[in-house]
């Protein structure tokens, strides 16, 4: 009797199999009934966010049907559905949706559904909405860092383990209102960056790891590119697959823009309270290093030319410049700016002749942190954070000559920064902290806005 029970069950078992798999066959969605955590790959992740609407992101890892439901913390029983997306293979089952119910200056909780069903996460999902500019000058904080490299036991074979993954769970105890990923925010292996499945099987696995779920969930996340997550190592505006490159990019990340006027690209730019960061895309348009002095350029000139006209037009308190690599550091090596000498130049004196105030760099790429410092006689003083690595290899170089090190802000350890916005309108203070990933605070520095006029 019980041996029957069991091939009764066995056959139940394989009759629903098949008909599952028919039904995946002839594009049915899968059974109502269908645990909604099986599908879920990576995220939710919260995208960009302007004064009236933000991005949430989703993979799944089948086709699905998913939408958000969200509602205003201080009002719970008043909720709002986005619209429905369905994901496919062709776009690496990720979706972009955007929850446009919101107002201005409020935070709000969300849920994602799968195939109409909640998939409930055991951590908090949340975004909040930006006040509109000039009506108050809140605190916030700003986590950056760079070069993520998350093991693959499949092909890495004998490569050296990565950091801590802890690493983002102390950047999400701090509780930052957003992220902004300086490049190589994963790791390209050899395959990978010439095949678009190999491609968005990087991106895929990267953003699968379980330790950075959490962060994903509750923090607005932007990002930049550098080499190691446009191609190969060192890469350039010649690579051949950079299309690929870029595809994959907007599907992963939640930006609220991709290129200038319709050309292709990463350049982005964006507000948060009275700082506007400018995103730069340092590959693209990248020439080889070797190209004849003149002819040499990292940005473009289209893209140099929106950089010194944006900076010029804005009214930001402070004006971030995010770069892959390091824009100060006089060392010619390791594709600092200072490699491409006329363009660094060209760079910094349209900085000064166009008197622009409040202008900072951030920048990654390193595999280690510190803070440069340029004083320039007859303007204000220009400063670079740069922030590197949280997971990939260390490098210590510390035969490296950077004649423009702050004192103290030399760190060779997994870490990320803070940057805090503080203070009263005419007082601004940005106070840059690096933490390592144990989450020991190793220098701190603030720079008040009074300094960069």
């Amino acid at each position: 009797m019980v041996r029957s029970e069991g091939l009764n069950l066995l056959g139940r078992s394989r009759s629903i199999a098949i008909a599952l798999l028919l039904s995946l066959a002839h594009g049915c969605r899968p059974p109502s009934d269908t645990a909604p955590a099986e599908y879920l790959r990576s995220g939710p992740m919260v995208g960009y966010a302007s004064t009236r609407e933000a991005l949430l992101w989703v993979q799944t890892n089948a086709p699905a049907d998913v939408r958000f439901v969200y509602y205003d913390t201080a009002a719970p029983d008043h909720r709002y559905s986005t619209a429905s997306v369905r994901t496919s293979k062709d776009r690496a089952y990720a979706a972009k949706i955007i929850a446009d119910s919101v107002l201005p200056a409020h935070r709000y909780a969300y849920e994602l559904y799968i195939n109409g069903r909640q998939a409930e996460r055991p951590y908090p999902l949340r975004f909040q909405i930006p006040s509109l500019h000039g009506s108050v000058t809140p605190s916030f904080s700003v986590a950056i860092g760079s070069c993520n490299y998350v093991n693959d036991p499949e092909f890495d074979g004998k490569s050296p383990p990565p950091g801590d993954y802890g690493i983002f769970q102390q950047i999400l105890s701090l509780r930052p209102d957003l992220m902004i990923w300086l490049g190589d925010n994963l790791y390209f292996r050899e395959g990978d960056w010439d095949s678009r499945e190999r491609t968005l099987h990087r991106y895929t696995h990267t953003r699968s790891l379980p330790q950075l779920q959490p962060l994903l969930g509750s923090v607005h996340h932007y990002a930049i590119w550098d080499d190691r997550d446009f191609g190969p190592s060192d890469s350039d505006g010649s690579w051949w697959n950079k299309e690929t490159s870029l595809e994959a990019f907007r599907l992963f990340w939640g930006n609220p823009c991709f290129g200038l006027d319709g050309r292709p690209g990463t350049t982005c730019s964006f507000t948060w309270a009275d700082v506007e960061f400018f995103m730069l895309d340092n590959r693209y348009y990248r020439t080889p290093s070797d190209s004849e002095p003149g002819q040499r350029t990292i940005q473009g000139l289209d893209q140099l030319e929106w950089l010194i006209e944006s900076l010029a037009r804005s009214d930001a308190t402070f004006k971030i410049v995010v770069s892959g690599g390091q824009v100060l550091n006089p060392f010619r090596g390791h594709e600092t700016y200072a490699t491409y000498p006329e363009e660094q130049a060209a760079l910094l004196e349209a900085i000064e002749r166009e008197h622009i105030t409040g202008v900072l760099f951030l920048s990654g790429d390193r595999h280690r942190s510190e803070l440069s410092k340029l004083d320039r006689p007859s303007a204000y003083p220009l400063y670079d954070v740069t922030s590197s690595p949280l997971t990939a290899k260390l490098y210590d170089l510390d035969f490296e000559p950077n004649a423009l090190r702050v004192e103290g802000t030399w760190l060779v350890d997994h870490n990320f920064a803070i940057l805090s916005f503080e203070g009263l309108p005419d007082d601004r203070r940005l106070t840059v902290t690096a933490i390592d990933k144990e989450g020991d605070v190793r220098w701190t520095h603030t720079i008040r806005s009074s300094e960069l006029r």
